[in-house]
C-alpha cells in the first residue's frame, strides 16, 4: 500500500502554537492535513501564521478545526465565543439569523485559513440528561433541527468554509458521553428516520461538504458496533439511504468509545474499512503514533483485512474536498464582506434574551430585594467544550462589585460564608444532571430570603431553573448580565453599601 495514499487520510492535532517538525514533515509526505484545537491558538496574527506554515509544507493540506460557535469554541477559547450557541438559535427561530451566525463564523475561519470547520451539530437532543450534546443542539424538534442546521451550514459554506454536520448517525439520545464511555441508542429503525436522521438529510440535501461519524451504538442497526466501525451505518444508510457523497469524517478516534479497548491503530482500521475517509486521532498526537497507525493500516491491507481501494477512495474524497473548498472560498471572495464591527451574526446580546426560559415576575423578584450575591457553581466541562471562560460573572462584577461571585464549593465547604439577609443568584451549567446543584440550591433556600436558580447548560422543567439561558457563551453571558442588572433598577445598584 502507497504510503502516501495511507497518510492522506489522517488528520492528527498536535501541541503547541507553532508547527512542530514532525507535522510539517509528515505534511510533505503526504498527510491529509491538522485538526486545531484551542490550545494551538494564540491570536489571529499566530493562527495566519501557522496555516500558512501548514500549507507552504502541504498546499493540498485540510485545516480543521470544531468551531460550533456558543459555548464550543476554538478561535475564543480563552476569552468566550461571541457567538450564540445552538440552542439559542432554536429557541430564536430565526433562520436569517442562523445562516448569519453561521455565516459569521466561516469569515471568521477563512480570514485565518481554516477550511473544514467540524460543525455544526444537527444531533436532535431528545433526551434532556444529555451530558455531552445539551445546548450544542439547536433543539428536541427534529424539524426544527434540521432547518437551523440547513441555515447553519449554508451560512458557514458561503464564506468559502466546508461544513462537517455531526454526529451521525444521532447523538441526541444518550444518557452516556462518548469521550468517556461507548454510548448506545436503543430507538427503532423508524424512529431513527423520523428523528435523528432528518437534521442529517437535510443538511446533505443542502450540500454540506462533509459528516462525521459518532462513536455510538445503534443496536436496531448493527448492535455492538459502534456507528464509526459500521457500513451497514455508514455505507448502508448514509452512502445508499440518504446519497452522500462527500467525504466521511470519524469523530476522535482517541476517544473511548472508538479506542477504549483496541488502541487507535486498530479504530483507524476498522473506521476505514467502514466508510470513514478522513482520521480524527486526537488532540496531541506525536509522530510516533502516526507512524504506528499509517503502518497499521498498510499491514491490515496487506493480510486482507482493508481493500487498498478503500484507502485510495477515501483519500481521493479528502482531496477532492480540498479542491471544492478552493473553488469555494474563490467564489465566496468576490461575495459581500461581512460588517465585523457589528455583532456577529447581526445579534446584539440584548436580542438573544428573546431565547431566554424567565419567570413571569423576575423584575419583581429581583427588585423586591437590595442585597444579591452571585454563587458560581463551576462544575467539570464535558471534553468538547473544555475549560472556556463562560456566563456573565465580569459582566456582573463591572456593573456592580457586589456582584461579584462567590466560588459556590468555598461556600458549601464553609470557607466562605454568605450575608443570611441577601438573596442568592445561584448561576450554572446543566444543574439537573448535577446532584451537588441540586443539593446546594436546597441549602441556600433554606437559609436565604430569596434564591433564584439560573442555569446557562440545559435545563430540566423544575426548579433547578428558575431562568435558562440555553447557553454560556461570552455573548450569551452579557446578555444575561444586562437584563439582571436592569432587573434589579440598573445604575440604582451603584451605590456605596
Amino acid at each position: 500500500m502507497n504510503e502516501r495514499t495511507v497518510l492522506g487520510t489522517l488528520l492528527p492535532g498536535f501541541e503547541g502554537s507553532v508547527l512542530p517538525d514532525w507535522v510539517e514533515r509528515m505534511l510533505r509526505e503526504g498527510l491529509a492535513g491538522v485538526c486545531l484545537f484551542g490550545e494551538n491558538i494564540v491570536s489571529p496574527e499566530q493562527l495566519r501564521t501557522l496555516t500558512r506554515a501548514i500549507r507552504a509544507a502541504n498546499p493540498a493540506a485540510v485545516i480543521a478545526i470544531d468551531e460550533e460557535g456558543g459555548d464550543v469554541t476554538r478561535l475564543y477559547y480563552d476569552r468566550g465565543a461571541p457567538f450564540p450557541g445552538n440552542a439559542v438559535l432554536g429557541r430564536l427561530d430565526d433562520v436569517e439569523a442562523t445562516w448569519a451566525v453561521g455565516a459569521s463564523v466561516g469569515a471568521e475561519l477563512a480570514a485565518v485559513g481554516i477550511d473544514l470547520d467540524l460543525a455544526p451539530d444537527v444531533d436532535v437532543n431528545s433526551n434532556p440528561l444529555n451530558p455531552v450534546i445539551g445546548i450544542r443542539s439547536f433543539g428536541a424538534d427534529p424539524e426544527l433541527v434540521a432547518r437551523h442546521s440547513v441555515a447553519w451550514v449554508q451560512g458557514l459554506q458561503s464564506q468559502g468554509v466546508a461544513a462537517c454536520v455531526k454526529h451521525f448517525p444521532g447523538h441526541g439520545d444518550t444518557a452516556q458521553d462518548s469521550h468517556l464511555a461507548l454510548p448506545t441508542i436503543t430507538a427503532s429503525t423508524e424512529l431513527l428516520r423520523t428523528r435523528e436522521l432528518l437534521p442529517f438529510a437535510a443538511s446533505i440535501d443542502a450540500g454540506a461538504a462533509a459528516v462525521m461519524s459518532s462513536h455510538i451504538v445503534v443496536s436496531s442497526v448493527d448492535d455492538g458496533v459502534p456507528a464509526t466501525f459500521s457500513a451497514p451505518i455508514l455505507q448502508g444508510i448514509l452512502r445508499d439511504e440518504l446519497g452522500f457523497r462527500g467525504v466521511v469524517v470519524s469523530d476522535a478516534l482517541d476517544m473511548a468509545g472508538a479506542s477504549g479497548d483496541i488502541g487507535i491503530p486498530d479504530a483507524a482500521v476498522r473506521a476505514l474499512a467502514a466508510g470513514c475517509d478522513l482520521l480524527c486521532i486526537g488532540t496531541r498526537n506525536s509522530e510516533e503514533q502516526m507512524r504506528t497507525v499509517a503502518r497499521a493500516i498498510g499491514e491490515a491491507v496487506s493480510a486482507g483485512r482493508l481493500e487498498a481501494l478503500r484507502v485510495t477512495d477515501a483519500a481521493d474524497r479528502v482531496a477532492a474536498l480540498r479542491r471544492a473548498t478552493d473553488a469555494r472560498a474563490t467564489t465566496a471572495a468576490t461575495g459581500a464582506v461581512l460588517d465585523h464591527e457589528r455583532a456577529p451574526g447581526g445579534l446584539a446580546p440584548e436580542a438573544l434574551t428573546a431565547a431566554f426560559r424567565l419567570p413571569p415576575d423576575l423584575r419583581e423578584t429581583l427588585a423586591a430585594h437590595d442585597d444579591w450575591v452571585v454563587v458560581r457553581h463551576e462544575a467539570i466541562p464535558n471534553v468538547a467544550v473544555g475549560d472556556v471562560p463562560w456566563g456573565p460573572f465580569d459582566a456582573l462584577a463591572a456593573a456592580d462589585p457586589r456582584l461579584a461571585p462567590v466560588d459556590a464549593a468555598a461556600w458549601s465547604t464553609g470557607e466562605i460564608e454568605l450575608d443570611a439577609r441577601a438573596g442568592v443568584l445561584f448561576i450554572g451549567r446543566d444543574n439537573a444532571r448535577r446532584p451537588e446543584a441540586r443539593d446546594m440550591l436546597a441549602r441556600l433556600r433554606a437559609e436565604h430570603p430569596a434564591v433564584v436558580a439560573i442555569d446557562m447548560g440545559w435545563p430540566a422543567e423544575d426548579d433547578s431553573a428558575q431562568i435558562a439561558t440555553f447557553g454560556g457563551s461570552a455573548v450569551v453571558g452579557e446578555a444575561l448580565a444586562g437584563l439582571l442588572v436592569a432587573a434589579m433598577g440598573g445604575s440604582d445598584r451603584r451605590t456605596d453599601s
